[in-house]
């Protein structure tokens, strides 16, 4: 199954480790660090044409590499594409 994450970026569902709001997860110093370094180090893109809602946190096809991606979807709106409810 696959998640399609906005701006025609799709996400394999198996790859995902976790959706989060960015407005509330980003407080924390350990995560805004953790952020900054994937952008720094090429591991996060966006999939957000505005300002994003939430952070997609996956891993790479090696599944080795945990990557980021940003998306202007809602983490709830997000959950259900994953649980079917927006076929």
């Amino acid at each position: 199954m696959y998640l399609h994450a906005g701006n025609n970026k799709i996400l394999r569902s198996s790859r995902i480790i976790g959706i989060f709001d960015l407005d509330t997860s980003s407080r924390g110093d350990d995560t805004k660090e953790y952020l900054r370094a994937a952008e720094k180090n090429g591991l996060a893109e966006s999939a957000a044409e505005e300002l994003p809602k939430s952070f997609i946190l996956y891993e790479d096809e090696d599944g080795k590499t945990a990557r980021v991606m940003f998306s202007q979807i809602s983490t709830s709106a997000l959950v259900s594409r994953i649980n079917g409810e927006f076929k």
